[in-house]
């Protein structure tokens, strides 16, 4: 057989350069639309669920979200294992799967099993499912930052507050327009927040509860006028 080949390869040396080049040109285009990562992704089948407890300490949220979670999940078609993280106002949920089961068909089976177990969970509260990536997917990393002494339009100084909030509201989602980007995690700085503390005293003086603090809170963020509504019918 080898002195066939080798006969063969002498007599038409032709057409085995011309066999030669083809597969060299194959192997270049092949090696243009190879992509290219600095550590392979070897991350398992697995959905992250996220959900946020203001207020809960790690056991609370451990056994009144965490624990009812993993428990719902258990018997899913393809399900391996589940693990759970619980810290300060935050439960993290992550269900793996084999390595052959399709992620969205995955995510439809999990979805299905939360609709069924939100109603268990403390009010207020809203698991979510967290984007199809993996612990290797930051790609990049950057700072928000000003200048030493740099002051705002209303003359005060820039604090760490007013970079987060140029971050959330500014940055984060023209970063999230940008095609392949599918979160985009901000770490550190002071997220704006409102805090209305009680004053049990001066409430019993006015006569008022906190429900009805919270009422009017709510009321007052409206921008609909109570008791209004109106809608337009197209004719015919």
């Amino acid at each position: 057989m080898l002195d066939k080949i080798l006969r063969f390869s002498i007599q038409r040396g032709g057409i085995v350069i011309l066999l030669v080049l083809l597969v060299a040109a194959l192997g270049v285009w092949n090696f243009t639309k190879l992509p290219i990562d600095a550590v392979p992704d070897i991350t398992n089948v697995q959905v992250m669920i996220n959900t946020e407890a203001p207020g809960f300490t790690p056991l609370e949220v451990e056994q009144r979200i965490s624990y009812p979670l993993e428990t719902s999940l258990a018997g899913l078609p393809g399900l391996v294992y589940t693990r759970s993280v619980s810290r300060y106002g935050l439960s993290q949920v992550v269900a793996i799967f084999g390595d052959d089961t399709d992620i969205y068909f995955a995510r439809q089976l999990i979805n299905e099993r939360l609709s069924a177990t939100r109603s268990g969970l403390p009010n207020g509260l809203e698991p979510e499912m967290g984007p199809i990536a993996t612990g290797l997917g930051e790609i990049f990393m950057f700072t928000v930052d000003a200048e030493p002494g740099a002051i705002d339009t209303d003359g005060s100084p820039i604090t760490p507050m007013d970079l987060r909030a140029v971050h959330d509201w500014i940055i984060r989602p023209q970063l999230m327009r940008v095609p392949g980007v599918v979160e985009v995690n901000p770490i550190g700085g002071y997220e704006r927040e409102i805090l209305v503390a009680f004053d049990p005293e001066r409430l019993l003086s006015f006569g008022l509860t906190q429900a009805d603090v919270v009422a009017g809170i709510n009321a007052n963020n409206s921008n609909r006028e109570p008791g209004l509504s109106s809608a337009m019918v197209p004719s015919g």
